[in-house]
């Protein structure tokens, strides 16, 4: 399902008081999912090159994903994955978090260590992958505000 960060689906926060709303849906949301356990948090560095990326020893390297499989070696792409485990705590990825709602890092999934339940925040809002139809259906319902007025639900 997706929820929009802002009322009334606005893209993005222009003033302070619009940073708190799109941070306390995040977190709300994230909270609901993954309060007392363990997260991961997968972020992915684009690339012309198969080659891991040295910019960010401390991330995790996870895997590469060929994406785009060009006969040119110059036309391929890659997505490196770093996925870093921590504890999810309320706030502990606000930095993150205010990064991707102002575009400026995409491509972010939060999960559980079983990767049951995604999180993918981005500018605008966020897409919540869940285990079951219930799930998804209780959670739809607690944040009903939150969702889009278009009928197809974007």
């Amino acid at each position: 399902m997706r929820f929009h960060s802002l009322p009334e689906s606005k893209r993005y926060a222009e003033d302070e008081s619009e940073y708190t709303v799109v941070l306390e849906r995040y977190n709300t949301a994230l909270d609901e999912l993954f309060a007392g356990g363990h997260v991961y948090v997968i972020t992915p560095v684009w690339a012309t090159e198969a080659e891991v990326p040295s910019f960010q020893p401390d991330a995790g390297y996870w895997q590469t994903l060929l994406v785009e499989d060009d006969p040119d070696p110059e036309f391929r792409t890659y997505c490196h994955l770093f996925a870093a485990r921590r504890p999810w705590r309320y706030g502990c990825l606000d930095e993150l978090l205010r990064d991707i709602a102002d575009d400026k890092v995409a491509g972010v999934l939060i999960t559980d260590t079983q990767m049951r339940r995604i999180y993918h925040p981005y500018d605008g809002g966020a897409d919540v992958f869940l285990a079951t139809p219930e799930e998804r259906d209780q959670t739809r319902d607690r944040h009903a505000d939150w969702l889009s007025s278009h009928p197809s639900g974007l």
